[in-house]
């Protein structure tokens, strides 16, 4: 059904996909569908590779969103726009993601997690021989509980509540988290 690869898509985002596009897709059409998924699939992988941190993973992740996304497109009711209830899809399927690994993991290591006490995505080694990392570079060096909150909270523009529940932690939790993320990105970039 989706055959694109992320290559193949253009790197323009619109902002809004047409309704009848949506509506289409939501009654079965599959090419409405395709078009669909063309007009948004780099927002999703923008936003998959942010919280996991792993471009392979990401276009994983994505494929699994467009594929949830067809499944539940006919309940999509129209109280927000498109875009929205697809990037909160795209969210919800990173967070089971980890959710998975988390246990996954957890049971490969009879229970032992990192300092966090999550088992999910590691945070890679630092480049040896840069002077100066990019943003980019910089957030995926961040403990997994600290770069999810963060790209939430500054690059997607959730609230403290709203990452709180989508989390399951306290919004304490969450500004303590950010707060660390805004700790170590400053650290990671001023050397």
């Amino acid at each position: 059904m989706l055959t694109a690869t992320m290559e193949d898509v253009v790197t323009t985002i619109p902002s809004e996909e047409p309704t009848s596009d949506v509506a289409l897709a939501a009654a079965g059409d599959r090419q409405a569908f395709e078009r669909v998924y063309r007009a948004n699939v780099q927002r999703v992988f923008s936003i998959c590779v942010r919280m996991c941190g792993d471009r392979g993973r990401a276009e994983e992740l994505t494929q699994d969103a467009f594929v949830r996304a067809w499944e539940k497109l006919p309940l999509f009711r129209g109280e927000s726009a498109f875009s929205t209830w697809l990037h909160r899809l795209a969210v919800n399927v990173v967070l089971n993601d980890r959710k998975v690994l988390g246990r996954e993991r957890a049971r490969a290591a009879n229970g032992d997690d990192d300092e966090d006490g999550e088992a999910l995505y590691g945070a890679s080694a630092p480049p040896s021989h840069a002077d100066r990392m990019d943003l980019e570079a910089a957030i995926e060096l961040l403990p997994p509980g600290a770069r999810r909150v963060f790209v939430l909270h500054d690059v997607e523009g959730y609230r403290h509540e709203e990452i709180a529940e989508m989390l399951g932690v306290t919004s304490g939790g969450s500004k303590a988290q950010l707060h660390r993320a805004r700790l170590l990105l400053r650290e990671a970039l001023n050397r």
